[in-house]
């Protein structure tokens, strides 16, 4: 569909400049040049792609006025949490710390819960301060200290994106093409100067009485080789045509053109709204690997008092627990450390694709603040209908199909009156002068050395082919008829995917509400068990159990705000209806 929308919207707009001006053109016959040229189609613009699905980079979801709080029929407005400033580094993985089989204490600590991860090992205060010393040389007092980048938060990326991205530049350039097109489409009605200059030689002697009488030299006569003095000529014409009345075909031609920068405009748009709706799954995506090592974190480090406990267990010879219960949480606790490394890897690739999209130079450090995807209140999701609606007002792949489509209604309206003539007013002159030859006084002589000729006059032109202008006709039509039906499989596939996002963001939220009570449900588990271990009466199992049923829900929960807030990105991308600053 996003072919059909380049590629057929795109010809009508250039193609129809080959039709009127030129047949003014001294010099040439039927359509002759213009701003385009062609029987009908002219390449597609070099503008990023995209389906019918083009998108609206600031997130959140328009609000709606319906009292009811159930995702998908309007809800009343809530809150977004507040970002907290914070830096995501863009180091490596570490590969997960091994586990002596004898002791499982050599698990490296945890951070505190909603801290940054950083996998570089945690130095003593004294001795970090001591590395920092070593490492400062004394800097001149002139030298000022580098401003500190301060923390992207969404609304900042989404508009850095929307206005540095390479894809943006292109559409822009793809702009200025077409309002350029438009200008040579404004000015087809300008008359065509054309102009000769020429000199040669050499010229024989051709002399007589200046009145057309016989010649006066023995060199004039022809017939021999006795070329007398020779010399040079020297000559200038040129001619021009003003079109004075055209049937209507140069108005036509100006209406056509003006399509074009309401065309280049709206694929600019439509690459501006999915370069900011990517921006939002980088942003969203860096905060799920982000709040996925909190939650790992936490869980290390209550296997880590697990197996602490079981260590200590083991030394007493206690019954409540054997090998077996330290091998379970040596187990787990090596899962989490290679969940920790695909999250560090995640959180790596999405400030990778921050720094990218946010054109930050490859030796800045990319910063973004720290926000939690779940949303404190429910946040007003718009009906189906209503989503809808907007699609069809705000979409600029539709913007851009109605601009094709009278673009080329005015291509057969010229087709139609081309086989009209052009009426214009035309001028020329004609100028020579021969060194070697006499100038003739007398009108009745003919005298192609010293020649001096101007004139205006009322012209007329037009071609016979009638079959040819037959077929351009026929062409133009079918080609209008094509566009008209893009249009109608343009719309339905915006309905079709304004429904399938729809429905997907329902469905989020129905999860994150369902994860959510599972989530704090397994907290508990793990607390009772957790108890009920350390006073000995409950087994390893249920601790593993509940862990295993912790870690699970808190991912799921996590992934679902995930869903729900990129889901809230792409119906606003979907409908094309951009959102409020900051949401």
């Amino acid at each position: 569909m996003r072919r059909h929308l380049d590629h057929g919207v795109t010809m009508a707009l250039v193609l129809v400049a080959g039709v009127a001006g030129a047949q003014l053109t001294p010099g040439s016959v039927g359509t002759g040049s213009s701003p385009s040229t062609g029987t009908g189609s002219t390449p597609a613009p070099s503008t990023p792609g995209a389906t019918p699905a083009p998108t609206t980079p600031d997130l959140g979801t328009p609000g709606s006025d319906a009292p009811t709080t159930v995702p998908g029929t309007g809800a009343p407005g809530g809150t977004r949490p507040t970002p907290r400033a914070g830096t995501g580094g863009r180091e490596l993985p570490p590969s997960p710390p091994g586990i002596a089989p004898s002791s499982i204490e050599e698990t490296p600590g945890s951070s505190q819960r909603g801290q940054a991860i950083s996998p570089a090992p945690v130095l003593e205060p004294s001795a970090e301060a001591e590395q920092v010393k070593e490492g400062v040389t004394d800097a001149p007092d002139s030298e000022e200290k580098p401003a500190r980048r301060e923390p992207l938060t969404l609304a900042q990326l989404v508009t850095r994106a929307r206005e540095a991205d390479s894809r943006v530049e292109e559409a822009t350039a793809e702009l200025r093409k077409f309002q350029a097109l438009y200008q040579q489409a404004r000015w087809a009605w300008f008359p065509k100067f054309e102009i000769t200059v020429g000199a040669g030689g050499p010229t024989p002697e051709a002399r007589n009485d200046g009145l057309g009488g016989p010649p006066t030299t023995e060199a004039t006569y022809k017939g021999d080789l006795n070329f007398g003095r020779v010399g040079v000529t020297m000559f200038s014409t040129g001619n021009a045509v003003l079109p004075l009345y055209t049937f209507g075909k140069l108005t036509a031609l100006e209406k056509a053109g003006a399509q074009g920068p309401v065309l280049g405009a709206a694929l600019r748009e439509r690459t501006r709204n999915e370069v900011g709706f990517q921006a939002a799954q980088a942003y969203f995506g860096y905060q799920l690997a982000r709040n996925g090592l909190q939650q790992i974190e936490e869980v290390s480090k209550r296997l880590e008092d697990a197996g602490q406990r079981i260590e200590r267990l083991l030394k007493e010879d206690s019954g409540q627990v054997s090998a077996v219960d330290s091998y379970k949480v040596r187990f787990f606790r090596q899962i989490v450390e290679a969940r920790k490394a695909e999250a560090l890897q995640g959180r790596q690739f999405a400030l990778a694709a921050i720094g990218l999209l946010a054109n930050v130079g490859p030796e800045d450090a990319v910063t973004v603040v720290e926000e939690d995807l779940e949303l404190e209140e429910d946040v007003p999701v718009p009906s189906l209908e209503q989503a809808l609606v907007r699609a069809e007002q705000s979409r600029p792949e539709l913007t851009a199909v109605a601009a094709g489509i009278a673009a080329r209604e005015q291509e057969v309206f010229i087709r139609e009156r081309s086989y009209y003539p052009d009426l214009g007013l035309a001028g020329f002159y004609d100028v020579r002068f021969t060194t070697s030859a006499t100038r003739q006084r007398t009108p009745f002589a003919f005298d192609p050395f010293n020649d001096r000729t101007a004139g205006l006059g009322l012209v007329m032109r037009g071609t016979f082919d009638i079959p040819i202008k037959d077929a351009q006709l026929e062409q133009a039509r079918a080609e209008l008829d094509k566009l008209r039906a893009q249009e109608k499989q343009i719309r339905a596939g915006i309905r079709l995917e304004v429904s399938k996002v729809h429905g997907e963001l329902v469905s989020a939220w129905s999860r994150a509400r369902a994860f959510g009570e599972a989530e704090r449900s397994a907290r508990r588990w793990v607390t009772a068990a957790f108890t009920a271990f350390d006073l000995g009466t409950g087994d390893t199992r249920d601790l593993v159990d509940a862990f295993t049923a912790y870690a699970q829900a808190s991912g799921d929960k996590g992934k679902s705000w995930h869903d729900v807030r990129v889901g809230m990105a792409a119906l606003a991308r979907v409908t094309g209806a951009p959102l409020a600053p900051g949401e």
